[in-house]
């Protein structure tokens, strides 16, 4: 059955390609397009258009997550459009890069918004109908954790992930009840080449970098590799296919939790 799906990170490689492989699978898929992007409201126009003489289901439309009133905006143009949202994909946040204490207070506020009241926003903008009909389903897209997550610089970021896999489970439970399914699908399709650079959050104090730098030389190339290691269109692929799967199985019978099988030859 065709189910109207609400992608929210679809600016990212893997966001749009989430929305298109619904889309593709025959759903209508509203892609939200946020406003780091740089593209314009009339740019927006003229991809609807194009999608629609393809004949594909996919509406881009300005979502800023950060923002409340753009997110109910969306939610309420979604509804006044295709009566309902069936199903919300919450995509990954940007990864902090860099040791803890470097991260001024306020990048901390930026980071936790991003990861965690962004999606709270949009829940709340679009649980209600969801409880009313006593359907719908949740999914969050989490980088999987290596041993990579643990090193002093990426220490942040695995516990953002850490953070919200506890909410997504806690809105699983709570949610169970209304007949609503939350799923969690771990990828490493973190990024892709052309989105890393704006997908990783560098701390803004130098001078602290500075001391830890001299005391880890090398250490931040080493993540660095890393983390390009973990970008490929296959992996992004995979993640938007588990994401479709899920989104298309029957009600009732979707695992809580899918691991997106890494492209081949990856460890």
């Amino acid at each position: 059955m065709s189910k109207v799906a609400l992608v929210t990170a679809a600016s990212t490689g893997l966001g749009a390609a989430t929305a298109l492989a619904l889309a593709c699978a025959g759903h209508m898929a509203y892609a939200g397009i946020g406003p780091s992007s740089g593209l314009s409201a009339a740019r927006l126009g003229e991809l609807e258009k194009q999608m629609l003489l393809e004949g594909i289901r996919l509406r881009p439309l300005a979502l800023d997550v950060a923002d409340q009133r753009s997110v109910s905006a969306a939610v309420r143009e979604i509804t006044a459009e295709a009566g309902r949202i069936d199903v919300v994909v919450h995509g990954m946040g940007p990864v902090p890069r860099g040791p803890v204490e470097s991260f001024t207070p306020y990048q901390l506020a930026q980071i936790y918004d991003a990861h965690v009241l962004s999606t709270q926003r949009v829940n709340r903008a679009v649980l209600p109908q969801m409880r009313e009909r006593r359907d719908g389903l949740l999914v969050w897209v989490l980088p999987a954790v290596n041993r990579a997550d643990t090193t002093p610089y990426l220490a942040l970021h695995s516990e953002t992930v850490t953070l919200i896999d506890h909410l997504a489970a806690s809105y699983a439970r709570e949610l169970a009840g209304f007949g609503i399914e939350v799923c969690t699908v771990v990828s490493r399709a973190r990024t892709t080449e052309a989105d890393r650079h704006a997908g990783l959050v560098h701390p803004d104090d130098a001078e602290t970098i500075s001391a830890y730098d001299g005391q880890y030389p090398g250490l931040a190339d080493r993540v660095n590799a890393v983390l390009a290691q973990q970008a490929g269109t296959g992996d992004i692929d995979r993640t938007a296919g588990a994401i479709a799967v899920a989104v298309d199985s029957p009600k009732g019978s979707r695992p809580s939790r899918i691991i997106a099988a890494p492209a081949s030859g990856r460890p």
